[in-house]
């Protein structure tokens, strides 16, 4: 495996072409601007515009962001960019963290030395991990793929060949949204080389068997998928564009970095502990960072079409299918619907469960000491 350092470089003219697009943009009208009913909030957008227009400064964030050990790695023809954190202990673990959509490797950001370095963070050297955190296929600054077929079954191989490339033969997954299939993906097919897997998200799309031959739906199992439903129908609708015409609305998002900055903020302030405040959760240098990197990457289309092979290729399991290595999920109070453990624990062997007392969809971003806590306690018997 061919493996090269990378560092952050976004060429003068895209900054130039984007504060040009940033004077030019025409924002709707709405009857409530300060509202999120409808979306995007117009005063929000309003102020975030300003905000990146005026004050966001991309260069200092790129240098904060060079301070991390970055790399390309080139994978059955892909390349993918990854950070290589090594862990200071006396035998750290192997960890892959794999972030999701709108997120980015910079999810990670907070999590990485806290994980990688507990002993300088108030924890135990003996929980230490060399983490690698890959940024998916077609998001920040992993070429995008060039045929259909690259869904989370295929980027679990990836990431397989990327552990084993880098002398990971035995290692451990953790992973949310996107992250959270990835990772129960290398659960799925490899688990002579999974150590465990830790989740703070169960994917939307897994089911496990269900039928005459299985055992009844509980009470609790229906109120979930009941509740899942009625989150769907309220607030799947972007899901539903990127998983059927994803290439329709890249042209929109790669056109217009507003239109952009609005389709991803609205679900960082819903699917975060904000109380309906983003920046309490998520600062507008940290969101703005995330959007930049899509902005710059030009892959919307790849990231988009995620969407479109996670339907067409969905987590279901066959009557009698077990998952072998063990689980833990960190439970965050506002994440997206969530099965209950009776539902996770009908194919897979979940080993920790733990709730959590504030959090949402962006555990790593939001509350990344919490989450490296509860990554090393489920890790810590597996070691």
């Amino acid at each position: 495996m061919d493996v090269r350092r990378f560092e952050i470089r976004i060429p003068a003219e895209k900054l130039e072409d984007l504060d040009r697009r940033l004077r030019a943009t025409r924002l709707p009208a709405a009857m409530d601007p300060d509202g999120w009913d409808d979306g995007a909030s117009l005063a929000f957008i309003r102020r975030l515009t300003d905000y990146w227009r005026d004050r966001f400064d991309w260069r200092a964030q790129e240098a904060r962001l060079n301070r991390l050990p970055q790399y390309l790695a080139a994978i059955d023809g892909l390349d993918i960019h990854f950070v290589h954190q090594t862990g200071q202990g006396p035998a750290p673990l192997p960890l892959v963290l794999t972030h999701g959509w709108p997120g980015s490797f910079i999810e990670m950001e907070q999590i990485i030395p806290l994980l990688a370095d507990p002993g300088a963070h108030g924890g135990d050297p003996a929980d230490a991990f060399h983490v690698v955190a890959p940024s998916l296929p077609g998001y920040g600054f992993s070429q995008a793929p060039t045929r259909p077929g690259l869904n989370t079954k295929r980027i679990a191989e990836l990431w397989r060949s990327l552990m084993s490339g880098l002398g990971y033969e035995r290692f451990a997954a953790q992973g949310g949204d996107i992250g959270a299939g990835v990772s129960a993906w290398l659960a799925r097919l490899f688990p002579e080389s999974l150590v465990g897997f830790h989740l703070n998200y169960i994917p939307g799309s897994y089911r496990p068997p269900l039928g005459p031959d299985q055992p009844a739906v509980t009470d609790e199992e229906q109120a979930y998928l009941s509740r899942a439903a009625a989150w769907v129908a309220e607030e799947g609708a972007y899901a539903a564009l990127q998983a059927t015409k994803p290439q329709t609305l890249a042209y929109a998002l790669t056109d217009s970095p507003i239109g952009l900055a609005a389709w991803m903020a609205e679900k960082f302030r819903t699917w975060s502990d904000c109380d309906g405040d983003i920046e309490r959760a998520i600062s507008m240098d940290e969101l703005l960072t995330n959007i930049s990197i899509y902005w710059f990457d030009r892959t919307l289309d790849a990231s988009l079409r995620l969407y479109k092979e996670g339907r067409l290729r969905p987590f279901v399991f066959e009557p009698g299918e077990r998952v072998a290595p063990p689980l833990g999920v960190a439970l965050f109070p506002r994440e997206l619907p969530t099965p209950p453990r009776s539902w996770v624990e009908r194919v897979f062997d979940v080993q920790r469960w733990t709730p959590m007392p504030r959090g949402g969809h962006f555990a790593a971003l939001e509350q990344p000491e919490l989450l490296a806590e509860d990554i090393r306690a489920f890790f810590r018997p597996l070691r």
